[in-house]
């Protein structure tokens, strides 16, 4: 068997997330897709890549994604008026585009799109594994489990008549605790990661309030013990109070967005250990004005009060991830929401962190999220210090993942 090829990367600096430290002068040495030394490590190398003013930091994750919508031509009404072949076909673009802005792993949070029961998202992340397509790993969920007429129901969010698209569990749509068993079950069956549900409705829920709980406690219990005893985690979408508590009763992994929750609630993320993923960039860069009436107003509600919810949330020490939602933050922009964190209170240590260590931690990945011999080379290049200035995660100059360099200056 052939010695794995080893590769010296040469930068101004390497970030060490753990300790907070900038390691100037510093050498990071790979031997296929590990990284097997930090520091002098020059020899015996058959290639050296200088990069003399780069910081070299961990790979960064996105923890709420869906890379099949959005994107170059994408439209509001594309989960039923596109092809799926299309949309996937358009993922690949966005898988791209997400790699390349230092994105190397990300959650694909929940497809609602008419599929005839296939998922886009396990196909998107089996192609990039074979090396088919560029795009970061990617942690797929298959369909989001909603309740008819619920948040991320296809029909509902494009206001259609009844029988026009008729929509099936196996694409997540469920009601009562048989059901959403079974769609628990369809997605692990054909190659889910993880489980998302809808525990609330939305800002784009077209009916009822964005906070308002969606499933029932037995559903909830449903959906958790269906998942959790095949070893997948759980995430939950949920706005409001309610819904994130009846979330966590029912043991749910992982809240999305929290965007209406209140100090008790906050504090029980923190008594509990429970992720919250943060989506909170979108609240100030999602440009809703090709909405609805009736949604912009549901923004304009909504949008302050998940201002202060995070910066609570931050300030009481909830685990937090980094996630954006993107297509609501165009994908390949994912960095605006490290940006969006400092300024809701993190350093920007502790906002790379949530893009690196937290994330790894979310999806039970120790061999990602840090620069350490051992790991898997995941490593991403800014001009300058991020710890001094974290726009600079918006200027991606170097991408490394699985030991494969996919950008360079």
């Amino acid at each position: 068997m052939a010695e794995p090829t080893a590769t010296v990367l040469r930068p101004a600096a390497v970030l060490d997330v753990d300790s907070g430290e900038v390691l100037a002068g510093a050498a990071i040495r790979v031997e296929g897709n590990r990284i097997t030394g930090i520091g002098d490590v020059d020899a015996d190398a058959h290639e050296v890549i200088d990069l003399p003013e780069i910081t070299l930091m961990p790979g960064l994750m996105d923890m709420e994604v869906d890379l099949v919508l959005g994107g170059p031509g994408a439209g509001l009404s594309d989960p039923v008026r596109v092809d799926p072949v299309k949309m996937t076909l358009r993922a690949a673009a966005n898988a791209r585009r997400t790699l390349r802005a230092g994105f190397t792993t990300v959650r694909n949070l929940g497809l609602f799109v008419k599929t005839g029961g296939y998922l886009l998202d396990v196909a998107l992340s089996e192609a990039i594994d074979a090396g088919w397509i560029e795009g970061p790993r990617v942690v797929p969920a298959g369909h989001a489990i909603v309740p008819y007429g619920g948040h991320l129901d296809p029909s509902a969010q494009s206001g259609l008549a009844p029988g026009i698209m008729p929509l099936t569990v196996e694409e997540g749509v469920a009601d009562g605790v048989d059901e959403v068993r079974k769609a628990v079950r369809y997605q692990i069956r054909h190659g889910a990661q993880l489980i998302k549900c809808c525990a609330s409705g939305g800002v784009m829920t077209p009916t009822g309030p964005s906070g308002a709980q969606q499933y029932s406690a037995e559903e909830f219990a449903a959906i958790t013990d269906e998942a959790h005893r095949r070893g997948l985690k759980v995430a939950a979408h949920a706005h409001g109070d309610t819904a994130v508590n009846a979330a966590l009763d029912a043991g749910i992994d992982c809240i999305e967005h929290g965007f209406m929750i209140t100090a008790p609630t906050i504090e029980r993320l923190v008594e509990t250990d429970t992720f919250l993923v943060s989506t909170t960039a979108l609240t100030e860069n999602w440009d809703v004005s090709d909405q609805p009436p009736a949604l912009q107003a549901k923004a304009s509600e909504v949008f302050p009060k998940a201002k202060a919810s995070i910066a609570a949330a931050i300030e009481a020490g909830v685990k937090i991830a980094c996630g954006t939602d993107a297509p609501a933050i165009f994908h390949g922009r994912n960095a605006e929401e490290l940006e969006v964190l400092v300024k809701r209170g993190m350093t920007p240590l502790g906002a790379i962190r949530a893009a690196t260590t937290v994330a790894a931690e979310l999806i039970d990945r120790p061999d990602l999220g840090r620069l350490a011999p051992e790991m898997l080379a995941d490593i991403v290049g800014v001009p300058g210090n991020p710890l001094e200035d974290i726009s600079v995660t918006r200027r991606m100059a170097f991408v490394m993942k699985d030991g494969r360099v996919h950008k360079q200056p």
